[in-house]
């Protein structure tokens, strides 16, 4: 059987109402393009350190259509591919625009694991909730299909790696010497982010529904940027420069270009380099992707990874909580401050509803916020300098470096939330909601108010990735019951002054793997999430489950206080 010129893709990326981008990475150089409603779009591929990619902006689409369409590689159809042997015939890829004035519905998760689907791979991380909802949305049922899927971090492990992935890297280095079963160059990027997204179901959907993707610490090493300490200790070793220039290099490739808007990528650095040779041979941009990396990490100040997008009456902000930090001991700050300044002027009311997409969640559950809190302060140096060494090493051990452990970045933004929640920077929306992953259990919490806006803490952690058992017995005792007051206890001993507000838990903690959805409905924000379930013992094919569901509803319209 002949080799597919498609590598991966084709992956349907930004999408508004009149253009759409498509992202292929092909097996060489090659002239692409995209058929669709009568018309053809074409690009040539650039290359980074042997590898081909192309991102193709459809444009001049009708809003609201959905249109199939097909890929051709040199002149020669390579999506949908007809070689390819499929669970089931899927339905045709489609780009789907949005339609004026229709409410957003999306979908969101992160930390997703890449091991096979069988019996095997399903006992050892569950089943995959992204490739479960695929099936059925596949499969012609009555399930809404989303606008939108973001992706909130931990696309791939970089740090712990499958057994696939060892394989790869045993077949090209000695896997005992630094950095062992880590990825160490873009080749091993390239191929972990092949085995994410290949599977044929998982790769059918993204080729279908738009997404937006931000990374969290596992894309690059587990705790990334928690400390000065932390970034000095990588720094030290023979293989971290390689490991954060291949890292940051190869996730503009596979996963920030396609977030950017036309507009934004015709203001990017290294897409102008490529476009500037469009019609022409192919580029090769890898000495110029490699510097750009280097800089991003050394000068966080010079690049931007968050991004904003507006859908209506719903304003989606994607904040870049790992690369954007300031780690300089006397001015710690978990996004520094041009990206708060950024921040600032976009946390507007005016919306119906503004959604803020952090891959740490905003508000932890308070009994383990109020311990982050405490180990910032001893790790600073509020308890002497013996305290401060083992408040950092409890710090990397337990992963306190969520935006609790950053207080004064979670106080400005706790802020700027309430100013935005009480009507002071344009009309109140009806909710504001922090959407994360990361911490891989789920839940809702609220901010305790009487007026204004609700504010809305809602989690949905792991796609797949579940903790051990053992381990969610000790998230649930740090985060729930005795640990609020007794964190409390020992912030203050710490002298951290309480939180600006309160909050408390609507729903969860529950530790399924899932994917999550919400819908700007008519009676307010719904929000549900979503698993794979194996039925009748085919692992291959799993059904999906609903595990949880909330609406939050406008202030006022409760019925006996509730808002389930």
């Amino acid at each position: 059987m002949a080799t597919s010129p498609l590598v991966l893709g084709p992956m349907i990326r930004y999408v508004d109402e009149t253009s759409a981008s498509v992202w292929v990475e092909t097996r060489s150089a090659a002239r692409v393009s995209i058929r669709a409603g009568g018309r053809r779009w074409e690009a040539g591929t650039f290359a980074v350190h042997g590898h081909h990619y192309a991102l193709l902006e459809l444009d001049g689409l009708e809003p609201g259509t959905v249109t199939p369409y097909a890929l051709d590689i040199n002149g020669t159809q390579a999506w949908p591919d007809s070689g390819a042997v499929f669970p089931f015939p899927f339905p045709p890829s489609m780009i789907a625009t949005l339609q004026p004035g229709k409410p957003l519905r999306m979908a969101f998760g992160s930390c997703r694991t890449s091991v096979p689907h069988d019996k095997s791979g399903n006992r050892t991380h569950g089943v995959d909730s992204l490739r479960a909802y695929a099936l059925a949305m596949a499969s012609g049922g009555d399930l809404p299909w989303p606008d939108l899927v973001a992706f909130l971090g931990d696309q791939v492990y970089a740090d712990l790696t499958s057994e696939q992935m060892q394989e790869f890297i045993r077949a090209r280095r000695d896997i005992k010497e630094p950095p062992g079963e880590e990825l160490k160059d873009y080749e091993e990027y390239a191929h972990l982010y092949y085995l994410a997204w290949s599977d044929p179901a998982n790769r059918w959907l993204l080729s279908t529904l738009p997404s937006a993707m931000i990374f969290d610490d596992h894309d690059i090493r587990d705790d990334w940027n928690t400390s000065l300490s932390w970034k000095k200790e990588m720094e030290a070793t023979s293989w971290w420069h390689g490991r954060i220039v291949a890292g940051l290099a190869s996730y503009w490739v596979y996963q920030h270009l396609g977030n950017m808007s036309p507009q934004e990528r015709a203001g990017d650095a290294i897409w102008q380099v490529i476009t500037r040779h469009a019609g022409g041979d192919e580029i090769d941009v890898s000495d110029e992707l490699d510097r750009f990396a280097d800089r991003a990490d050394q000068d966080p100040g010079s690049y931007r990874w968050s991004y904003c997008r507006d859908f209506g009456d719903t304003r989606l902000i994607v904040v870049d909580s790992r690369a954007a930090r300031d780690l300089t001991p006397d001015r710690r700050a978990l996004v520094d401050r041009a990206e708060m300044d950024w921040l600032d002027d976009r946390m507007r009311g005016g919306f119906r509803h503004l959604l803020v997409a952090t891959s740490l969640p905003f508000l932890l559950p308070m009994g383990l916020h109020y311990v982050e809190s405490w180990n910032e302060a001893i790790s600073q140096g509020a308890w002497g300098k013996r305290a401060a060494r083992a408040g950092e090493t409890l710090r990397q051990a337990v992963d306190l470096e969520h935006w609790g452990a950053f207080q004064n970045s979670f106080r400005d933004v706790a802020g700027m939330v309430t100013e935005v929640a009480d009507g002071k920077r344009g009309p109140a929306p009806e909710t504001i909601t922090f959407l994360s992953g990361d911490v891989h259990y789920s839940y809702v919490s609220e901010v305790e108010r009487t007026s204004g806006s609700r504010i809305v803490q809602a989690v949905c952690s792991p796609i797949r990735n579940p903790l051990p058992r053992l381990m969610r017995s000790f998230a649930a005792v740090m985060s729930y019951g005795l640990a609020t007051p007794v964190g409390a206890l020992v912030a203050r001993s710490a002298k951290v002054p309480d939180p600006p507000f309160r909050w408390s838990g609507v729903k969860g903690p529950w530790f399924d793997n899932n994917l999550a959805c919400l819908e700007a409905a008519p009676e307010g924000l719904k929000l549900w999430w979503q698993s794979g379930v194996v039925e009748g013992g085919d692992h291959m094919h799993p059904g999906l489950k609903l595990v949880s569901s909330v609406t939050v509803v406008p202030r006022g319209a409760e019925t006996g206080g509730k808002r389930l």
